[in-house]
């Protein structure tokens, strides 16, 4: 299982590519909104989650989380408890966790970042305390993948496919999708 989290004003195209790839790569994907289940982007693309905040399950079957950035998204997950105790649930049980555009600052903010490469929106790097902030579009580190933004959209998420499964994976499904990598 694999949880996005929504929240208002999310940038959309980091949260739909995400769930678009995970999904063609066959991982069950769950969309969580964050106040509700119908969540508006930063673009006003109103979209409707799978699950309510309340609904999310933290145990075994988790594999990763996805965090989309987007401005007041990023803002608006990093201040809400059921996103904060994924993060949490994830880095003690040593799950994946993914964050791109100013969403790496929720980890950042939290103490995560520390010594690790980690890169984020251009800007944003004052809120990765402690990050090794790099000139790559994705970074990996550990059980933890930032990418910079939305034009790396599908870069971030072939990588979560990678990690989940393998680099072959990643190459064929971006073959089918006509990506460069």
């Amino acid at each position: 299982m694999i949880y996005v989290f929504l929240a208002n004003g999310f940038e959309e195209c980091e949260a739909i590519a995400p769930i678009d790839c995970l999904r063609r790569a066959g991982k069950v994907v769950k969309t969580v909104g964050i106040g509700g289940k119908t969540i508006t982007g930063a673009h006003q693309i109103p979209v409707i989650a799978d699950l309510e905040e309340q609904e999310v399950v933290l145990d075994k079957n988790l594999e990763m989380i996805v965090l989309p950035g987007g401005m007041p998204g990023t803002l608006n997950l990093g201040s809400n408890e059921t996103v904060q105790n994924a993060i949490r649930f994830c880095t003690e049980q040593n799950i994946w966790i993914g964050a791109i555009c100013a969403a790496p600052t929720i980890l950042g903010k939290m103490g995560l970042l520390k010594g690790r490469k980690a890169v984020c929106y251009p800007g944003h790097e004052v809120d990765m305390t402690g990050a090794k902030i790099s000139r790559d579009n994705v970074c990996v580190d550990g059980k933890i993948i930032t990418a910079k933004g939305a034009g790396v959209a599908f870069d971030f998420s072939l990588q979560l496919v990678e990690v989940l499964y393998s680099k072959d994976v990643r190459k064929l499904l971006a073959e089918k999708m006509i990506c460069k990598k």
